[in-house]
């Protein structure tokens, strides 16, 4: 099932601005009606719900993965919380900064998470299940490593970067984070299979809207990008390092020319190949 972007949402200027309304929605989604839009009643007759304290209730988790279009390469998905809606005032689409631009952000953007996990499905997973459940399945990896209950995923083939836990959110750990609510802030029009579905919000165009899946975009994006460079050294002549595994003019004539590789998804080849 698709989903359509929350009304509440429509009219976001920028990510932080819809990390607020978020936030918001998260801890006192009774104040909004049935079409996501606020309850101007319920959200007045419930002002203790209004503000930093109610916010503070909650944990809005962004998730975006990269790498779904490639002819080559794993799919990436991060899961990322920030330590507060403008704890990076320059986040955004990671498709809408250079690579150098992303680069330079990594660091930063990962000391303003609080906590966050990357993960991936490697080619033969894609290959195995199609690349919408290997992208579930990295989204389920990422969460799981950052405490999320209910999941029990194998590990990846590539090691999961991660940088704390949903338990450190709180003072009192893991009993604390069980009583908060977690809204998991999902790139796209549709929900994470196999995750509850009612701890879920896809956001389409989210990684633009919300700074949270802003944060998981460029950490997701930055991470790929890493490890096709590492590709390219292990499979010179490829341009992996330039086109990510995409399927560009220089890639399809390198195919040509050298063959395909163990890293090249046998799912994804070209008709023209």
């Amino acid at each position: 099932m698709k989903f359509k972007l929350p009304a509440f949402l429509e009219n976001i200027e920028s990510p932080v601005e819809g990390e607020v309304a978020l936030r918001k929605y998260a801890a006192n989604p009774l104040a909004y009606s049935g079409d996501g839009s606020p309850d101007l009643f319920s959200a007045g007759a419930n002002d203790a719900h209004s503000g930093n304290a109610a916010e503070d209730s909650a944990i809005v988790v962004g998730i975006d993965e990269v790498g779904r279009g490639p002819l080559a390469g794993p799919v990436v998905a991060c899961a990322a919380v920030l330590k507060s809606p403008d704890a990076l005032l320059t986040l955004n689409d990671s498709k809408k900064l250079s690579r150098p631009k992303r680069e330079a952000m990594f660091e930063q953007v990962k000391d303003a998470c609080a906590c966050y996990a990357i993960a991936s499905a490697s080619v033969e997973e894609i290959d195995e299940m199609n690349i919408l459940e290997a992208d579930f399945l990295a989204m389920r990896r990422a969460l799981q490593a950052l405490g999320f209950p209910g999941l029990n995923e194998t590990a990846p083939e590539i090691h999961i970067e991660v940088k704390g836990s949903f338990a450190d959110l709180t003072t009192n750990g893991l009993t604390a984070y069980q009583s908060l609510t977690t809204l998991i802030a999902v790139d796209g029009n549709l929900k994470i299979r196999g995750v509850p579905a009612e701890k879920q919000m896809p956001i389409v165009k989210g990684d633009g809207r919300i700074a949270s899946i802003s944060a998981a975009s460029i950490l997701a994006k930055v991470f790929r990008d890493r490890y096709m460079d590492k590709l390219e050294e292990l499979y010179p002549g490829y341009g992996f390092d330039k086109h990510a595994g995409y399927g560009t003019k220089a890639h399809l004539d390198a195919i040509r020319r050298q063959g395909f590789t163990p890293a090249h998804r046998k799912s994804f080849h070209p008709k023209s190949l």
